[in-house]
């Protein structure tokens, strides 16, 4: 009698399948590569079919990994809905879960003891990154769902949240920095690092980016500093610094976006407190 699969295995399966690399997968389930490489190993025995093609740049499904995918995910959806619908102690499981950084510095905090508090058996793992680097994360299922940023009036749109202009000092001399305004701005494909060129532009301010960073605590040091001006979400603004009254920025809608694979119980439950939860922050 053939062994019974192992859940471990299959999610390990189902995360290189989709990834493509056996690195990131190692960083997903929080295993070394060389343990992500023999868990594959012993599903690829256990079932007797090698399931992907290895080379250097990652891996790639055989006619047999392919098809075997659609059972593995299908294994996976059901075990996770019955032990949510039998358990007494609620949903089970892990989810990957994206954010940009200053949406994860206002908002996560609170989603998550909130979350965690009605599901303390679901495991979430956190990814920080622009909206368009979390966007070919969703196209390349490395992640489950994600917040992104998108016009305020976008269909589907969870919440509007306002950028802001932010420096040292409650009000701002801009000739104090000469002709030439320096900027503490994201990196050039963020969408706020865009909004805040083009409101410079419009006014017709001359400016230059100072200081380039996905990094919110580097931004925020840099304006604390008072070498430049930053933009970033209004509810991220540290209390320390000042939004100042410069050229306007949009209002951007903060959209969940997800993965193109089935949605597990546990992603769909914290996608639906996002909802819920999220307005109200």
């Amino acid at each position: 009698m053939q062994a019974p699969l192992d859940l471990k295995l299959l999610t390990t399966f189902v995360r290189a399948a989709h990834s493509g690399t056996l690195s990131a997968v190692a960083i997903q389930v929080g295993r070394t590569q060389s343990a992500v490489t023999m868990q594959i190993q012993r599903l690829e025995e256990a079932l007797g079919q090698n399931l992907f093609h290895r080379s250097g740049s990652g891996v790639r499904l055989t006619g047999s990994g392919e098809r075997f995918l659609a059972y593995a995910e299908r294994i996976l959806k059901i075990h996770d809905e019955a032990i949510s619908a039998l358990s007494d102690r609620g949903l089970h499981g892990s989810i990957i879960f994206g954010s940009p950084e200053d949406y994860l510095s206002a908002f996560f905090p609170a989603l998550l003891k909130s979350f965690g508090t009605m599901y303390p058996d679901v495991e979430i793992k956190v990814v920080s990154a622009p909206t368009v680097e979390l966007r070919t994360l969703l196209n390349a299922r490395q992640i489950d769902l994600a917040l992104v940023s998108n016009a305020h009036d976008a269909q589907g749109v969870v919440r509007t949240e306002r950028l802001v202009w932010v420096g040292s000092k409650p009000t701002l001399d801009l000739y104090e920095f000469g002709d030439t305004v320096p900027l503490a701005l994201s990196a050039s494909n963020a969408v706020d690092h865009r909004a805040a060129c083009e409101a410079m532009a419009r006014a017709g301010l001359r400016y230059k980016i100072a200081y380039a960073s996905n990094s919110l605590a580097g931004l925020i040091a840099v304006a604390r500093s008072g070498l430049a001006i930053s933009v970033m979400a209004q509810e991220a603004v540290p209390s320390d610094l000042h939004i100042l009254p410069l050229p306007p920025l949009p209002r951007l809608g903060i959209l969940i976006a997800f993965a193109d694979t089935e949605r597990s119980p546990a992603v769909e439950a914290f996608a639906n407190h996002i909802r819920s939860v999220l307005p109200s922050l």
